[in-house]
């Protein structure tokens, strides 16, 4: 909201020496955001000019430009700028005659853009000067040519300065309203928030107008299909002006206030209802009255029905939309914007205004669904006050008697059915009790009977019935906010809150944390996805096995390709993937930790109704809330593709693959103390050999927790990946409940270490996993560490059968081992292999 300081200062007290600055600064104090400031930046000397006489002189571009001699200051004085009381000065306008006054920049001056005004030789004189537009004075955006005072209803003496004729002087601050605060949107609403913060005494407006009630002209308000039982208008009230000249021009005050306020003049009419918008906040429309067919009426769209609007667009308007209607049809978008039927133009003598109050919601959506956001649906989206209507109307009336030459009418209407603001009960104490200051009861009482409410004292606490302007006042906590916010911010204390004993992170926050810095000091790089996927990565990673998969569809997605809720967090990797590779970051290591959703088939979430008010759902009402929710699972993904080791002197690149991603697994085995079994899996997106499948032992004995491998390389290459990518994705939550409460950590002997290998031959299909697990189990505890080191297939070797080769390093705690002992532990894993997987050690 932009708000001329001149306007500002009829309707609350300035200090004589109030700036920019100073004004702003009040005006945050009660919560109202400095956004910046706005003048029409330009210096003088510039005056008022009369156009003595001219000689137009053709160029040989084809130009004709006029050499004109023009008075500057009164016979016998001398100009501003120093120089004589006639000036010459070459013009290329040739809208302005003999006699004409203008304005004049003289030289010195400087004008909007830093244009500096100076003598100059041009077309073969010196000019002395120039002769202002209104666009070069910062005035508006046409270039119609010259500026003639006389078109503005001016006359002044010449030599009078421009600047101050013209409210050239003055300048604007502007604040962000919040959306709750709609009020703030008018030269009243700012104007009783300066007086809030500094005690200035404000002078109502609507005060100064002399309301009269029109009759006769027939309203009617048939709301058939009200957004949420709201009906789409309260109040409407009609006032007509007969014998208006709407060819008068706007004045010179009235157009500079509207240009400070963001507003570009138009003409005189449409000015007149912009400028008691900002004034009243109340917006306004003007009707051509001879151009209306019978009465107005208030309703919604039909089926199919069309309306060109004023900016020339027609459009077709929705059963929702709520339209003005006259006899012949829709009229007019009710607060968005009016029809080009019943415009005002040069030949309106009668015009009907109107002033309503239409519903916040429908006025919104009308606006977004058009595409035709205006000040007045900006002003009616937040809340307007229903009983500024009848004064604005009248202050419109008035301006159209004395700008525009017109007659107020006794024709007209009021209708008049907005409900009352309802009462709120503050408890005593309550005010002190949530804003944690000691507030008296007259800072209490009298900070509410500021801001226009009216206040009495009960037995039970204050019963306060808030303004009709503040319809953000529903409540004791808004009420409690309005009293901090008027007796001072500053008197809430800044004091932080003591942590209870015995509290602080949970042990499921401690543990995932500390695999996110587990996994971040490996090396990878911790990333957040999007939770929003298509149904085609749903389908590819929502299972295993391509069975169907049920996801929770967004009901108004961002992206219509994008509108199912995440299974999976693969995917989401995925796209990151591409994005860094298309950006040159061929090598990566990604995980994350996020939340999936599983709901479950068949059945239906979202559907419980929230609490209304302020108060806490029972026991019953959050278990149908968390019901309405599907489950959530929090899982880690991992993704790694390009080259795990750079290549370098005397050193090949290394390219990345599952082998990197089960070293990220046992990274999460060490984090949480748990024990992963790795087993050859499937996975309709996973290359078949090259796929693990991940189970933990739980009190209900193994379950499945993930999957890790390499992705199908066609599947790669449709995603515009490398070849070989490998992810792995398990659920984090079931981890943790797995988890050891304490991790084991061996001491570091001091005995030396013995080694051995020791080559198994075995049937090609059985598991490397199984078999190493089955040489740990019968090795005993003397085995320190167990590592696959070949998996030989090929000649030497019975037909459908592997040798699998593993290094072992053997360490007692209190002694050295002598190397009988370590081959009797190694002979005694075989053995347990032996039985287990029918291994053979080879020859």
């Amino acid at each position: 909201m932009r708000v001329p300081i001149s306007w500002l200062a009829e309707y609350v007290d300035l200090p004589a020496d109030a700036s920019i600055d100073a004004i702003h600064a009040a005006l945050v104090k009660v919560g109202l955001e400095e956004e910046g400031s706005h003048g029409f930046e330009l210096t003088g000397p510039i005056v008022v000019g009369q156009v003595l006489e001219f000689v137009e002189e053709p160029q040989k571009n084809g130009k004709v430009i006029r050499w004109c001699q023009v008075r500057v200051a009164p016979e016998g004085e001398t100009a501003a700028d120093g120089g004589p009381a006639v000036h010459g000065i070459v013009c290329g306008a040739g809208n302005f005659f003999e006699g004409d006054k203008v304005v004049v920049t003289l030289p010195g001056a400087v004008l909007p853009g830093d244009f500096h005004i100076a003598p100059r030789k041009t077309y073969g004189h010196v000019s002395d000067g120039m002769i202002a537009s209104a666009r070069e004075l910062g005035l508006g955006e046409d270039h119609d040519g010259i500026l003639r005072l006389a078109t503005l209803g001016l006359d002044p003496e010449v030599g009078t300065d421009a600047i101050a004729l013209l409210g050239l002087d003055d300048a604007a601050v502007e604040v962000n309203v919040t959306p709750d605060r709609g009020y703030a949107f008018s030269i009243r609403g700012i104007a009783r928030e300066y007086s809030h913060s500094t005690g200035a005494a404000f002078r109502d407006p609507v005060d100064r107008v002399i309301t009269a009630t029109g009759t006769g002209f027939p309203v009617a308000i048939h709301d058939e299909a009200p957004i949420r039982g709201r009906v789409g208008a309260t109040v409407f009230v009609t006032r007509v002006v007969r014998e208006v000249d709407p060819t008068r021009p706007s004045p010179a005050w009235l157009v500079s206030r509207l240009k400070l306020a963001g507003i570009r003049s138009i003409s005189l009419v449409v000015d007149i209802t912009n400028y008691v918008m900002l004034e009243f906040g109340q917006p306004l429309h003007g009707y051509d009255l001879d151009a209306l067919t019978g009465g107005i009426t208030v309703r919604r769209a039909n089926e199919g029905e069309t309306l060109e609007t004023l900016d020339g667009q027609t459009r077709k308007l929705d059963p929702e939309d709520l339209v003005i209607a006259d006899g012949s049809g829709a009229i007019g978008l009710a607060g968005v914007m009016g029809g080009a039927a019943t415009e005002i133009g040069d030949g309106t003598t009668n015009v009907l205004i109107e002033a309503a109050n239409f519903d916040p919601v429908s006025i919104a959506r009308t606006a977004r669904r058009h595409k035709l956001p205006s000040e007045a649906s900006r002003r009616f989206e937040r809340g307007v006050d229903p009983k500024v209507a009848e004064a604005a109307a009248a202050r419109a009336v008035e301006l159209l008697e004395s700008l525009a030459g017109g007659r107020a009418d006794g024709l007209g209407s009021l209708h008049h059915e907005h409900a009352e603001p309802g009462a709120v009960t503050v408890p005593f104490g309550y005010v002190s009790g949530l804003v944690g200051v000691d507030f008296t009861d007259d800072e209490i009482s009298g900070s509410l009977a500021e801001i226009g409410a009216t206040v009495e004292e009960t037995a039970a606490g204050l019963v306060v019935v808030p303004p009709s302007w503040r319809p953000d006042l529903t409540d004791k906590a808004s009420l409690a906010e309005e009293v901090a916010r008027i007796v001072g911010y500053d008197r809430i204390p800044s004091i932080l809150p003591v942590a209870p004993p015995g509290r602080g992170l949970s042990v499921s926050q401690v543990t995932r944390r500390r695999v996110a810095d587990v996994l971040a000091a490996g090396g990878l790089t911790e990333v957040l996805a999007y939770p929003f996927i298509g149904s085609a990565m749903n389908a590819a990673f929502g299972s295993a096995d391509a069975s169907e998969v049920p996801a929770i569809r967004v009901a108004n997605p961002l992206d219509s390709e994008a509108a199912l809720l995440r299974t999976s967090l693969i995917p989401g990797l995925i796209e990151i993937a591409r994005r860094n590779l298309s950006r040159g970051l061929t090598d990566l290591a990604l995980f994350e930790l996020g939340l999936v959703f599983s709901p479950e088939a068949g059945r239906s979430y979202g559907q419980a109704d929230l609490p209304l008010g302020a108060r806490l759902p029972s026991a019953e009402e959050l278990g149908e809330l968390h019901g309405g929710i599907p489950p959530q699972p929090r899982h880690v993904g991992v993704l790694v593709l390009g080259n795990a080791v750079d290549k370098q002197p005397g050193q090949p690149a290394v390219p990345a693959g599952v082998a990197d991603v089960l070293d990220v697994v046992a990274l999460l085995e060490s984090a949480l103390a748990v024990e992963l079994r790795i087993a050859q899996g499937r996975h309709q997106s996973m290359h078949p050999g090259r796929t693990a499948e991940l189970f933990i032992e739980t009190a209900e004995g193994e379950r499945a927790v993930g999957f890790a491998g390499e992705l199908l390389p066609a599947l790669a290459a449709e995603l515009d990946l490398p070849r070989v990518v490998a992810v792995a994705e398990l659920d984090l939550d079931a981890l943790i409940a797995a988890a050891g409460t304490t991790i084991d950590v061996a001491p570091i002997s001091g005995f030396p270490a013995a080694t051995q290998d020791l080559s198994l031959v075995v049937a090609a299909d059985v598991p490397a996993g199984d078999v190493q697990r089955a040489v740990t189990d019968g090795a005993g505890e003397l085995l320190e560490s167990i590592r696959l080191v070949d998996d030989y297939r090929g000649g030497g070797l019975p037909e459908a059968s592997k040798s699998l080769t593993f290094a072992l390093r053997f360490r007692a705690p209190d002694r050295t081992l002598t190397a009988a002992e370590a081959s009797d532990a190694k002979l005694a894993g075989a053995a347990r292999a032996g039985e287990l997987h029918d291994a053979a050690i080879r020859e």
